[in-house]
Parts: structure tokens; C-alpha cells; sequence
């Protein structure tokens, strides 16, 4: 029948047909699963159903095959007609649109009572219906599998209809005006409930339910015929589980499928690749065969449009595939629910990818895996500096570790057959290291040796790189003398393998040595590199990469040997090979201008060391860009000489700025921002805040023992460095205690003869002298010299300065004559070693100046800092600390030759610069303030002296604290120049008052608390 379509009001009766009897239902909804449990997407879909006013009235549950959407629209149906909210139900299975038409046109001849052989025109009658009845209605198209097939077969839009529809597809005209449900796997929870629910009554089933829900990507599907099998089989997960790794997923299916399900979990999705293979002319395919074998958690985009990749795709369509057919490709599978594309990421749900390898063929498979392989590698960023290469980084190495997994063999032939391990492999490692993750970088490589062993023999030219690369994080990681040890037993084998001349064999060599250096050997190191660089210039050549390298590492070493200014001409020489070879940009060419620069300033040349990264920053910013790690290290070298010249404030501030800056491009955890952190800390205590460095070096300790363990080199470096700092906050005897326990674990780890635990033992000397022990420190010196002078040799700088040290604390124990000699035979051999104008050479003549005032000549004390100033003022400048220190010095023992008057003025004038240079609260400061109170008293003003004292007193309690042997001095002098002005009685008060603190804090013997006694009991005597 045809004509005008109008509305209805039921009951009706037309051509003798009966009326339908409300409420009405049509077609069959599925029964709900056995066992089906709540899911927050039930209520999700249920409040916007239920939305009034202006909500959208059709609902898409869209999502991938498996994920359980009919089920969810099949509870929403019953539970709306259950409760009486609708008086039409039409179940309408929507995966072909002849299928849609027959059940609207029934729908509407049992409604309407009108037959009409046109099944449009009968189906054009319910939505007609459907629009102008009042009568409350839902609709659900199950399985809607072409959008086209609804064409003209929309549900109308009414307040009193609501439409659900559930698909797998994403299409935007699907889509359009409609609200999407995205509908997701189980989260981790709700999959574990279900299979307790499922299999409960026999708790022994359940055995790692949690690692058999993952193993099944959460899938509901999935976990429901699991469930059957188990049950089916008598087994529990972890049986299943067992099987599943070595079966394939369709032996895993139930005879009997669970809740009326047709078809096995693995030909869920049979029907999307189909379609997706006919809209993309089969290039979805080889997507799809790439993408089984990566991370189903997220796939960079980016990997399929890789000259690997395409190298994989057919002629798309009678011409070369491009990018556009890619992403045309990968929409399509994002588009049928075979995918999900987002954020520069596709996810394909880890059965699926199951189930596309267990469908592909093996020799597909293989040549699948080696693209994806190469395209990683093609993809992998040089250098991860920035947070998207970071992230990045960080999905290719989650990609990589999943294509082990699934296709490891392949990983370890070539395409022609032949067996050797793909690039990947080492490059997941290696991006682990340079990440700053040494321990995971040498975890990694340990597991790629035993599976490189297996896979292609002890002797493969592989295996033998793998242990390289195995062998050189094994140092990073903190273990230099395991690192060299692993080379020198590689060298073995590739001597034995390749041959002395094979460049493998050369660069084992160079590692060894390298290592053997780092072991606390520089001198070896140094020989060892100087032996290799004839073979390298034999083999490869002068114009060589690795030949300049050997060159490199020749001056490296004989720095690190001692030699400074040695290191420094072999890097001068260095970069003119360099800049002609390989041009002046060239990294290796900005590296040796920065190594260059950084011995310059080993060499003592501070302010010259600034200038030249100064100029280098630039150039590295022009051709490396801002956030490399080398432009960040020359920014990280100027603050540190920014510092030694004379401005720890300064080096402090560019510290911070470049904390700031590694955080955001590095990460907290990178090894070169844990260093910043450190230099940060040190300058701020060099720049008078020793407290603050201590507390800093205290929380980076926690991290240090987090990120490397506690037998890393940086993480004793950072324990002897917060011993340092609580001594310089004025702990002396805690510093030495932390140095004592340190100590053990130094000898365990790097042994003996190491420079690092020579430097320790020179570190509890020194604090012992501080804690007022000075007879102590020189007997703990004169032990430590012999090894030194043993080990590294007498012109090491290390052993200088013991020779400097030792010469102090005799001074300081009060052998005077004997300081003034020691010092007198350094002097030669700092001039000779380091050169006249080398700081330490100034610092040696600083101390003979004052040790030969404290023999009883301040002349000759006067005068020795009187040609020392000259010097500082034209090496270290007007406002280096040292320069400041002298001319402190110099208006002492201008006082002590009998020229107070002039000595007090010049105090007076030097304040203002300790002020300005270091800022008040800095230890100095408070130093020359305690100079200008003392002076006072001296020119015979104990008044001014008192009133000074006790303006520096608060500020010395609020910044170093009440213990710190500054304070107690300053305690100690007010005292004596209140009993000199006068007051015997408060005098003796504060020195009885300070006597107790003094033995608590500096003990019975030490120098300042003698003085105390001293001074009490001649002002008591003078009192009786």
C-alpha cells in the first residue's frame, strides 16, 4: 500500500490485521552473560539515555570487537523495559542494511497495521510513526557494520525516542550529531572479578587470574571463553596461561562458547580486516603485519611512513604507496575499531596483533619484524634532548622490548640468512645509558649477552660487540675496575678472533685503557693511549676519526695524570688536526675546543677557561642547538669557572639557570643533572651559605642511592662532599667521622691506590686538624704523602697539595720554623710544575708570608704579602676571594709591625669590597668584620672593640650557628677586650660561660679553648 504517511494512535486495525498490545518488543535481545557484572560504562550510557531537554537522543557505543558492547546496550534494553520506560523495544541487528529494512518494515506493518511490499516505503511508515507518536521508544542497531547501510534509516530525533546504536566503527558521518560511548577493555579490577566470578567456586582456578587478565589485553570476549575453556579443561589460569604461550589462540577456543557467542575470540575481527584490506587495496594489511609485532600500548605513527616501511608496501592502486595512502591506511583501521589513532599514536589491542601474526605466514612474519626493526632505528632521535624526543625515545624502546618478545629470533638474522643481531638491539641499550639509566643500560646489554651466546656462538663478531657495549656501562655504572678487567678479557678474544689490526680490536684496546684510567691509573692510561696511537695511525690513518680520538684521549690522560698544562698544548695541537679534517663545526671539533678550554683552567688560566667556553657557547647553540647535551655542559663549565675565578655567587647563579633548564630537557634523574645539583650546592657554600650546602648535598645522597646505588663513584662523590660541607658549617668532628666511614667502603670499591680514596684520606686529616688536633692531621699527612708520591707521583698536583697541607698543620701545631721551611721547598717545585702564577704557587707563597709572620718576623710577613698582592691583582683580579684574602692578611700584620692605626684603616676600607664581592652573611665577611672590632681594640679603643663584637655576635649565631668554632672565637674576644675596657667581672662571666661550650664543642686540647682558660684565669687572678 502506498500513500500519505500520517500518524497513528493504537489500537488499530486496518486490512484485517489484529493491533499490537503494549508495551511492544521486536526482535531478540541477546541474553546478558552469564555472571555479567556492573561497569562504570553501564552508567555512563544510562545518564546520557536518560538526559533530557536538549541531550542528544542517539547514543554510539563504539569500540573494538570483543569489548562487549552489545551487551552493555542489551542491559540498558532490559533494564529500561523492566522498569516500564518505554512501551516500544525494537532489537534490530544491524549488520546489513536488507537486515535493517525487513525488521522496520515488519516493525511497522504490526504498528500501523499497513502491509507494503516495498520494504522503504513500509520502513519510511514506522519512521513516520516513530516521529509523531508520543508513546516512549528505544531503538537499538546492533552491529552496525557500514554507516551507508542507515542511510534514509535514521530514527528521528523526539523527546520521547532514544536511539543506541553499537559499532565497531568510528566513521565522522556516524558520528555526526550523535554522542559517542567509547567503549574500553575491562580495567585490570573488573577483569579480575570477572574471572573470580567465573571461576570462584573452585578457588585454585583463580592462580594468577591477574597475569592471565593481562595476558589477554582485559578483553571481555577474550576472558569469557577463557573462563568456559578453564572450566571445560579442569584447569586453573596459570595452566592456561602455560598454554597459551606455546598454542595458538584458536586451540585456546571452548568447543562450547560462553553467553550464544558464534565465533571464536580470533575471528572477532575477521570481518574489519577484510573491509579495511578492500577501502586501502591491501595496504592495511602490511600495516597490520608491522604493527603485530610492536607495543599494543602505542605505536609511534611516524614508524609507517619510515623508508623501511615503505619499503615494505606493494604499489598502492597501480602507482608507489605515499604518505597520504598511509595515512588514509592507518584512519581506515582507526575508522573500522581495528585501532585506535591518536596523539600521534596507533594502538592495536594485543590480540588483535595475535591474532594477525598467527594468520600471517612465516616467512611474512619474519620480513615484517626486520622493517619494523629497521624503521625503529630509522625513527630513533641522535640525541634525546627535548621532551617529544624523550618521549619518543621512550615509546622506541618500549616498541623495541615488545619486538623481542614477539619475533626475538628474527632479530638475529640478516634478510639474506645470514646470523647476526640487528642494529635495535643496541640501540635500545645504548639509549638507556645516554638517558642517564647506567644500571638498566648494563642490565640490558648482560641479557643481550647471554641471548647473542645462544643465538650466534661465543666468537660471533656480534657477541663480541654485545660484551663491549656490556663492558663500557658496566663503568658507567659506577664499576671502572670491572669495566676494564671485562676489556682486557674482550682484547683477548678479539686478538684471538680478529687480529691485532682489526679496528675492534683497536677499540678494545682504547677501552681498556680508558677504564684502566678511570680505575684510578690515569699515568697508565696515558702510557697505554700513547702506545696505541702509532697502530691507529698504521691501521686507519692520520686523517682517521678514531686515530684524532686516540690523540684525544692522550691528552685527557696525561691531564688527569697531572699534567694540566701538558693536556693543554696536546689540545691545542689537537684542534688545529681537527678543525683542518673535519671543519671547524664539527662536534668533534666543539669538543676539543671545550677540552681545550677546561685544562687551560686546570692549568690555572680560571679567567681564561671562562673566556673560552664563553666563545665556544655560541657556536655549539648555532650548530647543535640550545638544548644539546654539550651546549648545556659548556654552559655548566662557565658557571664552574666562573666560580674558581673568583665568583662563587656567580657560578652559584649559573648553576641554577642551567638546573632549570636540565630538568626540563634531561629529566631529573640524568647523571648531568644530578651533577648540576651538586655544583649548585658547592658554589653556594663557596658563596657563604655552608649550611644550605650541606642540606643539598644531603637530598641529593637520597637520590644518588636511588637512581645509581651506593657503590657508584658519584654517589661516594657526593657522600664525601656532604661530609665537607658539615664541616665547613662548622662540624668539624662530624665531617671527620663521615670522611672515617666513608673511607671503607672506598677501599672496597675502588681500591687502595685510588685517587679518589687518597683524597679521602686527605679529607679526614685536614678535619681532624680543624677539630683542633693539629699534631694529629700532621702525623695523618705525613702517612698519607709516601702513598701519594708512590702512586702518583711527586708532581702530581694531589700531591702537592698534601706537601702544602702538611706544612700548614705544622704551622698550626706550632712547629712555626718548620712551616716556613716546608714551604720553602714547595714553593720551587709548584713554580716548576705549575707555573708561577698558578693559584696554588700564589696560595704556597700566601702561607710563607703568614707562617714566617708567625715565627716572630711580621716584617718579613708584611712584606711577603705586599709582593704577593701584585700578582693576585693581575692573575685572579681586584675581587677573587684570594686577592681579598691577602689584603686582609697584609692590614693584619701591617697592625703587627706597629702600624695599628693604618692596619685599622685598612680593615675599614676593606670591608666594603667583602660586602659587595661576597655579600654580609658570608663566612669572610664576618672574618674581616671581626678584623675591624679587634683592630679597634688594638688602636686602644676596647669600647669600639666591645660594641663591634657584639654587632657581629647575633649575626654569627643566625648564620653559622651557636657552635661554630667563628662564633666561639668572637665569643672568646669580646670577653677578652670587655676585661681590657674594664670590666674584669663581666669578662670572667662570658669566658666561664663560654668555657663549657667550648669543651663540648672543641674539646679540652684544642688551641682556642687553651686561650679561653688562659685568659680566665689571668683575668681571676687579676681580680683577687
Amino acid at each position: 500500500m502506498s500513500g500519505a504517511v500520517g500518524t497513528f494512535y493504537a489500537p488499530v486495525t486496518i486490512g484485517g490485521r489484529s493491533p499490537v498490545r503494549w508495551p511492544y518488543r521486536v526482535g531478540v535481545v541477546p541474553r546478558l552473560a552469564a555472571g555479567r557484572q556492573p561497569r562504570p560504562v553501564d552508567d555512563e550510557l544510562a545518564e546520557a539515555v536518560d538526559a533530557g531537554g536538549t541531550a542528544v537522543v542517539c547514543q554510539v557505543l563504539a569500540g573494538l570487537g570483543g569489548v562487549g558492547k552489545t551487551q552493555l546496550a542489551a542491559h540498558l534494553a532490559e533494564q529500561m523495559w523492566l522498569a516500564r520506560r518505554i512501551d516500544l523495544l525494537m532489537w534490530v541487528t544491524a549488520g546489513t542494511r536488507a537486515g535493517i529494512l525487513t525488521t522496520f518494515a515488519r516493525t511497522g506493518a504490526d504498528i500501523t497495521g499497513v502491509e507494503d511490499p516495498d520494504l522503504g516505503l513500509a520502513a519510511g511508515r514506522l519512521l513516520a510513526w516513530l516521529a509523531g507518536t508520543d508513546r516512549p521508544w528505544l531503538i537499538v542497531l546492533d552491529d552496525v557494520t557500514d554507516p551507508m547501510d542507515l542511510s534514509e534509516l535514521w530514527p528521528p530525533d523526539t523527546p520521547y525516542g532514544r536511539t543506541v546504536v553499537t559499532t565497531r566503527r568510528r566513521d565522522a558521518a556516524l558520528l555526526s550529531g550523535r554522542s559517542l560511548v567509547d567503549v574500553g577493555v575491562f580495567a585490570a579490577e573488573e577483569a579480575v572479578s570477572y574471572l573470580n566470578r567465573q571461576l570462584g567456586a573452585s578457588p585454585h582456578r583463580v592462580e594468577e587470574a591477574g597475569q592471565l587478565a593481562a595476558d589477554l589485553g582485559y578483553l571481555p570476549l577474550a576472558l569469557a571463553q577463557a573462563a568456559t575453556y578453564i572450566r571445560d579443561q579442569d584447569l586453573t589460569c596459570a595452566d592456561y596461561r602455560t598454554r597459551l604461550a606455546r598454542r595458538r589462540l584458536l586451540e585456546m577456543s571452548p568447543r562450547v562458547r560462553p553467553d550464544g557467542q558464534r565465533r571464536p575470540v580470533t575471528a572477532t575481527w575477521t570481518v574489519s580486516v577484510e573491509l579495511a584490506n578492500a577501502d586501502t587495496d591491501g595496504l592495511a594489511d602490511r600495516l597490520l603485519q608491522i604493527a603485530a609485532v610492536l607495543d599494543p600500548n602505542g605505536i609511534p605513527a611516524g614508524l609507517f611512513t619510515t623508508r623501511a616501511a615503505f619499503a615494505l608496501y606493494r604499489p598502492h592502486r597501480h602507482r608507489s604507496t605515499d604518505t597520504d595512502d598511509v595515512h588514509d591506511a592507518v584512519r581506515t583501521l582507526h575508522r573500522l575499531g581495528l585501532a585506535d589513532a591518536d596523539d600521534g599514536l596507533l594502538r592495536v589491542h594485543a590480540l588483535v596483533q595475535r591474532t594477525i601474526r598467527e594468520s600471517t605466514p612465516e616467512q611474512h612474519r619474519q620480513t615484517a619484524a626486520i622493517t619494523a626493526a629497521d624503521a625503529l632505528v630509522e625513527l630513533w632521535p641522535a640525541i634525546e634532548s627535548s621532551p617529544d624526543k624523550a618521549r619518543l625515545g621512550q615509546l622506541l624502546r618500549a616498541n623495541t622490548a615488545v619486538l623481542n618478545t614477539v619475533a626475538g629470533p628474527a632479530l638475529w638474522r640478516a634478510p639474506d640468512g645470514r646470523s647476526q643481531a640487528h642494529r635495535v638491539l643496541f640501540r635500545a641499550g645504548a639509549s638507556l645509558g645516554e638517558l642517564g639509566l647506567v644500571i638498566t643500560a648494563r642490565r640490558h646489554f648482560a641479557q643481550l649477552v647471554t641471548a647473542s651466546t645462544a643465538q650466534l656462538g661465543a666468537d660471533h663478531p656480534d657477541t663480541l660487540a654485545v660484551r663491549h657495549h656490556l663492558a663500557f656501562w658496566q663503568g658507567k655504572a659506577g664499576d671502572p675496575r670491572g669495566a676494564a678487567l671485562a676489556f682486557e678479557q674482550l682484547l683477548r678474544d678479539r686478538l684471538r678472533i680478529l687480529g691485532p689490526d682489526d679496528p675492534a680490536t683497536l677499540s678494545a684496546r682504547s677501552n681498556l685503557a680508558r677504564w684502566s684510567g678511570h680505575a684510578g691509573d690515569p699515568g697508565g692510561a696515558a702510557a697505554a693511549f700513547e702506545h696505541l696511537v702509532p697502530d691507529f695511525l698504521r691501521v686507519l690513518g692520520a686523517d682517521h676519526p678514531e686515530t684524532l680520538a686516540a690523540k684525544h684521549n692522550v691528552a685527557r690522560w696525561q691531564g688527569a695524570a697531572g699534567n694540566p698544562n701538558g693536556a693543554a698544548a696536546a689540545f691545542q695541537r689537537l684542534l688545529g688536526d681537527r678543525s683542518r679534517i673535519q671543519g671547524p663545526d664539527h662536534p668533534d671539533t666543539l669538543t676539543t675546543r671545550s677540552n681545550l678550554a677546561y685544562w687551560q683552567g686546570k692549568a690555572g688560566a680560571y679567567r681564561g677557561a671562562v673566556a673560552a667556553f664563553e666563545t665556544l657557547l655560541p657556536d655549539l647553540v648555532r650548530v647543535l642547538g640550545a638544548d644539546h647535551p654539550e651546549t648545556l655542559a659548556a654552559r655548566h663549565e662557565i658557571a664552574r669557572w666562573r666560580g674558581t675565578a673568583g665568583d662563587p655567587s656567580g657560578a652559584a647563579a649559573g648553576f641554577a639557570q642551567l638546573l632549570a633548564d636540565q630538568l626540563r630537557v634531561l629529566g631529573p634523574d640524568h647523571p648531568h643533572t644530578l651533577a648540576t645539583r651538586g655544583n649548585f650546592a658547592y658554589w653556594r657554600g663557596e658563596a657563604g651559605d655552608p649550611g644550605s650546602a650541606a642540606a643539598a648535598f644531603h637530598e641529593l645522597l637520597a637520590d644518588r642511592l636511588r637512581v645509581l646505588g651506593p657503590d657508584h663513584p658519584h654517589t661516594l662523590g657526593t657522600r664525601s662532599n656532604l661530609a665537607r660541607w658539615r664541616g665547613q658549617a662548622g662540624d668539624p668532628a662530624l665531617a671527620a667521622e663521615l670522611f672515617t666511614e666513608l673511607m671503607p667502603d672506598l677501599l672496597r670499591i675502588l681500591g687502595t691506590d685510588h685517587p679518589e680514596t687518597l683524597t679521602a684520606r686527605h679529607e679526614i686529616a685536614r678535619w681532624r686538624g680543624a677539630m683542633g688536633d693539629p699534631a694529629g692531621a700532621t702525623a695523618e699527612f705525613e702517612r698519607l704523602l709516601p702513598d701519594q708520591l708512590r702512586v702518583l707521583g711527586p708532581d702530581h698536583p694531589q700531591t702537592l697539595a698534601t706537601r702544602s697541607n702538611l706544612a700548614y698543620w705544622h704551622g698550626k701545631a706550632g712547629q712555626f720554623g718548620k712551616a716556613v721551611s716546608a714551604f720553602d721547598q714547595l714553593l720551587p717545585d709548584l713554580e716548576r710544575v705549575l707555573g708561577p702564577d698558578y693559584p696554588e704557587t700564589l696560595a704556597a707563597r700566601h702561607e710563607l708570608a703568614r707562617w714566617r709572620g708567625a715565627t716572630g718576623d711580621p716584617y718579613a710577613a708584611a712584606r711577603g704579602f705586599e709582593q704577593l698582592l701584585p700578582d693576585q691583582l693581575r692573575v685572579l683580579g681586584p675581587d677573587h676571594p684570594h686577592t681579598l684574602a691577602t689584603r686582609s692578611n697584609l692590614a693584619y700584620w701591617q697592625g703587627r709591625v706597629g702600624e695599628p692605626a693604618r692596619s685599622a684603616a685598612t680593615f675599614d676600607a676593606l670591608l666594603p669590597d667583602f660586602l659587595r664581592v661576597l655579600g654580609p652573611d658570608h663566612p669572610e665577611t664576618l672574618a674581616v668584620r671581626h678584623e675591624v672590632a679587634r683592630s679597634r681594640g688594638v688602636i686602644g679603643d676596647a669600647t669600639a672593640a666591645v660594641a663591634r663584637f657584639r654587632q657581629l655576635l647575633p649575626d654569627q649565631l643566625r648564620i653559622l650557628g651557636p657552635d661554630h668554632p667563628h662564633t666561639l672565637a668572637t665569643r672568646s674576644t669580646l670577653a677578652y677586650w670587655t676585661g681590657r675596657g674594664g670590666d674584669v667581672t663581666g669578662a670572667v662571666a662570658a669566658y666561664e660561660q663560654l668555657l663549657p661550650d667550648m669543651l663540648r664543642v672543641l674539646g679540652p686540647e684544642h688551641p682556642e679553648t687553651a686561650t679561653a682558660r688562659r685568659n680566665l684565669a689571668g683575668l681571676s687572678e687579676a681580680g683577687r
